[in-house]
């Protein structure tokens, strides 16, 4: 190793972050409280996707009903990689407190969603809801840019998928009155 080298090899970030033995313990924590997450809106939507939703109106562009777990397990893994990337850039939950704040509250805005729209089915109130949950993701993808652009970018699909979501909760919210 030359004498400009940086490279570090004893097990931690050269930043004295996490040893990547500690870090891929924490990608598969912030993986599986995100998909824990996904379980629970799945479970709610199970509930009435079946037979209400059927029942139900839809705006145009709206996917064929296989579209959306694909889509969803694909944003969720975002969700959890951009997540992770944020905690090992700072790597401690006392630097990255008030972004990963923000990406928790955005989740649980995510499942609350899942709450109003299909377990209680009312479009109209998952529809004002939707609102406070495109406003929370953009605040993440803000957030998260500040420590790591990467986490800011794989956020993006999801956001563009949450307006859509918004524009197809507002139309069943308006064909269903």
């Amino acid at each position: 190793m030359d004498s400009m080298s940086t490279e570090d090899t004893s097990g931690s970030e050269p930043s004295g972050g996490p040893s990547a033995l500690v870090s891929l313990l924490y990608l598969f924590a912030f993986l599986g409280v995100v998909f824990l997450v996904s379980a629970a809106g799945g479970a709610v939507t199970a509930t009435s996707v079946g037979d209400w939703y059927q029942t139900l109106s839809k705006p145009p562009l709206t996917p064929a009903p296989w579209v959306f777990p694909v889509v969803w397990n694909f944003l969720y893994f975002l969700m959890a990689i951009s997540a992770w990337l944020v905690w090992r850039t700072t790597g401690s939950f006392d630097r990255s407190g008030l972004p990963l704040a923000i990406f928790g509250a955005q989740l649980s805005l995510n499942l609350a969603w899942s709450i109003v729209f299909f377990g209680l089915q009312n479009p109209p109130l998952a529809a004002a809801e939707i609102v406070f949950l495109d406003l929370a993701i953009l605040g993440t993808v803000v957030a998260f840019a500040k420590y790591s652009r990467l986490a800011a970018l794989l956020l993006l699909p999801y956001l563009a998928w949450a307006l859509f979501a918004a524009y197809l909760t507002v139309g069943i919210a308006v064909l269903n009155r």
